[in-house]
């Protein structure tokens, strides 16, 4: 014990006193008294951070999309044998899915800028989270257009030599397609910060009815095994993005302005004639094509029905381009938004300009 008492009164004897001692609590009245406030955060910002909700039916929408229950690697890759077909019928294939990817392979970066955009402009949380679900399924609607077109052409769209009159058509075809995705990139950049949500989702809405319609046809008649359950999932995703364009809008679409209901107007004549790209047949009034390509399509989507995909016919496309339009004013006509005239698909309605450089639209 006396050993316990001498370590402990030498340990005692060393004691060092801190540099600086602790002599009064901090007074939070004073630094209170003592701050600063913070800068302005300029707009167009996705700071300061908040997590409002005005519309907890987007939620809903959002929990369902959280596991979309199928993903492009799970399909039924192995039964799509390209030697079972001709090599035209793989070009052709191969060329409806570079078509499909102007709009849905562009699709992930498009949303993904809008969803941006709805960080910037403050708006609720529930819809910056749909538009993150919805970027994910574009990535999945794009990685099938990818694999399709590897499948049936390696190395393409572009980067293959082919080696059939038709096959050089196809790749040429696409050539001009990527051309003209790269003018809608272009100005969807220049477009979308300039336009209040009301016109962005209903320019959105008017992609997600045409794909809903384009889909629900191709699963309908395609007959190879992997292509027909890629249609019918995307055609599911695609009916979610439906009702959260929807959700939205009915909270929106009441507010409108009068400039804003005009401007829907020109939107929508802009978003037929973008969209009739994939739907119908692409209009002169956007797309800047050459003689050769209208044949070569007919001509390829003609080989592709013959292999099995299910290619409306021209007819069929515009009856279906018709009626999904027809859906499409329905939604709208309640708000007193006056529909353009949509002459190729026998429509009738305000005569407006067209303007390359404003189209929003998207699958």
């Amino acid at each position: 014990m006396n050993s316990l008492n001498d370590n402990l009164g030498n340990l005692a004897s060393s004691i060092q006193e801190p540099p600086e001692k602790l002599t009064e609590v901090t007074d939070l009245e004073k630094l209170l008294f003592e701050t600063g406030e913070a800068p302005v955060i300029e707009k167009k910002n996705i700071f300061p951070l908040e997590w409002n909700v005005q519309t907890p039916k987007l939620y809903d929408i959002y929990d369902g999309a959280r596991d979309p229950g199928w993903a492009p690697n799970k399909l039924p890759w192995d039964t799509l044998d390209p030697s079972k077909f001709t090599q035209d019928q793989r070009y052709a294939i191969a060329y409806w899915f570079s078509l499909l990817s102007v709009f849905d392979g562009s699709g992930p970066v498009v949303f993904a800028r809008a969803m941006i955009y709805t960080y910037e402009a403050k708006e609720e949380d529930p819809i910056r989270k749909c538009f993150f679900s919805v970027v994910r399924d574009e990535m999945n609607h794009e990685e099938i257009c990818g694999r399709a077109i590897k499948a049936m052409t390696p190395n393409g769209p572009l980067g293959y030599e082919p080696t059939t009159p038709l096959g050089k058509l196809a790749r040429n075809n696409v050539e001009w397609l990527y051309y003209n995705g790269s003018r809608y990139w272009k100005g969807f950049n220049t477009a979308v910060d300039k336009y209040s949500l009301p016109i962005l989702f209903t320019s959105f809405l008017f992609g997600e009815v045409a794909s809903s319609t384009l889909f629900h046809g191709m699963y309908e008649k395609t007959t190879i095994p992997v292509f027909k359950e890629a249609f019918k999932r995307i055609g599911q995703d695609e009916g979610r993005h439906l009702g959260i364009c929807l959700a939205v809008l009915q909270k929106l679409l009441p507010q409108l302005t009068p400039e804003d209901k005009e401007m829907i107007t020109l939107q929508l004549r802009a978003g037929f004639v973008f969209l009739s790209g994939i739907l119908f047949e692409p209009p002169e009034h956007f797309w800047q094509l050459p003689d050769t390509f209208i044949p070569a399509q007919r001509a390829l989507e003609e080989v592709a029905r013959s292999a099995g995909l299910g290619i409306l016919t021209l007819e069929e496309r515009k009856e279906n381009w018709k009626t999904a339009v027809l859906r499409m004013k329905a939604n709208l006509d309640p708000y007193g938004i006056e529909f353009p005239a949509l002459p190729e698909v026998g429509i009738s309605g305000k005569e407006v300009s067209f303007d390359a450089e404003k189209i929003i639209p998207i699958f």
